[in-house]
């Protein structure tokens, strides 16, 4: 875990938040995650002409991701719109790096040092007492079909990053994994919008085409620096860093969307960043 690669993961975690905020800022979340979709497919159809193709031992591994990512911007779509934004996405997020942790070490042969590991735990618990902080308080009792689309969240996340770890060290390319990924899962939620609204779904995303066009190019960009690093460095410190997005994603729902952080957080920030620190430190 070189500087570099962590600052590439710490980039890419503060983009994440970044187009996760924009997209729940939208009432109609399937308008603008198809608008999302529709921005991928021009991006990476673009792309592909320009990198190379994944290897052939890359490609089950590439296509179940794309089933992986389907059924992920599925559960996040529902998250959304069940609960507030500083709530479901914490724990969506922060589901995984546990999970990534313990599937590398039983099945990828993936020893972390002592520091990595203390840095995985506390940065989880950090990720923890951030996401449970939302629901404290009267004003945000726990709201279970939101909390339960949140946690499936995070299991599919931390599926496909496991998944996409194991392909785009495979693939002999990672911008070439990325785009045929991208391209690959584009088009589904875009074509199954269009299918439930008709012909008048071109009219709903006119007032919203910039700012989801702008949250594709973030969401592609974020994810290629993460399958990346995944490259270059074992997957259960790149997990725990790159949820670190959920501090930037606590912050936007505090600063912009007017959702409380309170001390609790501050705290868990704070746990979140140690854990970092001990993430980065060699082995």
């Amino acid at each position: 875990m070189t500087p570099l690669i962590a600052a590439a993961v710490l980039a890419a975690a503060v983009m994440h938040a970044s187009w996760n905020a924009l997209a729940h800022g939208f009432r109609d979340q399937l308008a603008v995650f198809a608008l999302i979709g529709a921005g991928d497919v021009l991006i990476a159809g673009t792309a592909v002409f320009f990198v190379p193709v994944p290897a052939a031992g890359a490609w089950p591994w590439l296509l179940t991701s794309v089933a992986l990512h389907l059924v992920y911007m599925t559960l996040l779509m529902r998250s959304f719109r069940l609960g507030d934004f500083g709530q479901v996405y914490p724990i969506a997020r922060g589901t995984a790096p546990l999970v990534v942790a313990a599937v590398a070490h039983l099945f990828l042969d993936e020893r972390l040092g002592l520091s990595q590991t203390a840095g995985v735990a506390v940065a989880c618990a950090g990720l923890s007492g951030i996401a449970l902080w939302g629901l404290r308080g009267a004003d945000t009792r726990p709201h279970w079909p939101a909390l339960a689309a949140a946690f499936a969240t995070g299991l599919a996340i931390a599926t496909y990053t496991i998944v996409d770890g194991v392909g785009v060290r495979a693939s002999g390319s990672a911008l070439g994994y990325t785009a045929w990924l991208v391209l690959l899962m584009g088009p589904w939620i875009p074509l199954a919008a269009l299918v439930r609204r008709g012909p008048g779904l071109v009219r709903e995303l006119r007032p919203v085409a910039v700012r989801g066009l702008l949250g594709a190019a973030i969401s592609v960009s974020a994810y290629g620096l993460v399958l990346w690093a995944q490259t270059r460095a074992p997957l259960a410190p790149i997990a725990a860093l790159r949820e670190s997005s959920i501090v930037v994603g606590a912050a936007i729902g505090a600063v912009f969307l007017k959702e409380r952080f309170g001390g609790p957080r501050i705290v868990g920030a704070c746990l979140m960043l140690a854990g970092i620190t001990l993430v980065l430190l060699p082995a």
